[in-house]
């Protein structure tokens, strides 16, 4: 028998295989605590947090960044795009403002209704 220790999306598992000359040996696998992941390190544009938020939709993968810390946008304006459903779904200004935050990177995975960006 041998025992292996796996990591599957963050789930650890032991599982025990006993090797017997035959193609059908494995045992189930016996899920066990999962290690806690360490916290990601929050963007530092974020320290200058502005007051108008910009929040996903839809959970999505941040797809482009159209807009940097400074900008000034007009409401309507692209700021950053989602893919959403294998769809690029752009997340406009609401309002008239200057960027103050971005708060996600390309590739980063956002739920809806998390913080994108913040407008002054």
């Amino acid at each position: 028998m041998k025992n292996y220790t796996i990591t599957v999306n963050g789930n650890v598992y032991d599982v025990t295989v006993e090797e017997t000359g035959s193609t059908s040996g494995a045992a189930a696998p016996r899920r066990t605590a999962a290690k806690p992941a360490a916290a990601p390190a929050a963007p530092a544009a974020s320290a200058g947090a502005g007051s108008i938020k910009i929040e996903a939709g839809a959970a999505g993968k941040v797809f482009k960044i159209e807009k940097k810390v400074g900008d000034a946008v007009k409401k309507g304006d692209t700021v950053l795009v989602l893919e959403i459903m294998k769809m690029e779904t752009p997340v406009v200004a609401p309002e008239d403002g200057t960027v103050a935050s971005i708060d996600v990177a390309v590739g980063d995975a956002v739920e809806s209704g998390a913080l994108l960006a913040t407008l002054n």
